[in-house]
């Protein structure tokens, strides 16, 4: 095992999906590639939230680039944080934003873009987008593939 992996505690084992996103611990490693400017796509195409008001629960397709600087996030910490929402009340676009900030704070990237399409409830889709700053000119950023909401096809 590299040294980079050595201090990952969340990774091998079973580990329980943390109670709240505040409570959720984070992981990361060093960027073996950290020379190279490249993106990184997450998909949570079954993310899910309560609505703060109702309870009732709220769901969305979450989609996360970022073009990692020093660190990079590991995947099943980055699983486990999404899933701490599971029983967090916020609105979407406090959902979204936060994730995307938080990650930011952690990893300190060269950018990040969080997409969150949020399905209906209500009638109404919402969808909250939200990046560090322009487009790195270096790397190729694809269209995060998410088609805008057709409730009648």
């Amino acid at each position: 095992m590299s040294d980079i992996y050595k201090d990952l505690t969340q990774l091998g084992g079973a580990t329980a999906l943390p109670a709240s996103p505040e409570a959720a611990e984070l992981e990361r490693v060093q960027n073996p590639q950290a020379d190279v400017d490249y993106n990184v796509r997450f998909t949570a195409p079954e993310f899910t939230s309560l609505c703060p008001m109702t309870g009732q629960p709220d769901f969305a397709h979450i989609v996360i680039d970022y073009v990692p600087g020093e660190w990079l996030v590991e995947s099943k910490s980055l699983k486990l944080f999404l899933g701490s929402f599971r029983n967090h009340g916020a609105f979407h676009e406090d959902c979204t934003v936060s994730i995307g900030r938080r990650l930011v704070d952690f990893l300190d990237p060269r950018w990040l873009r969080i997409g969150g399409y949020w399905y209906p409830r209500g009638g109404i889709p919402i969808d909250v987008f939200w990046q560090t700053g322009p487009l790195p000119e270096s790397v190729w950023i694809p269209d995060q593939g998410v088609p805008p909401y057709r409730g009648r096809g």
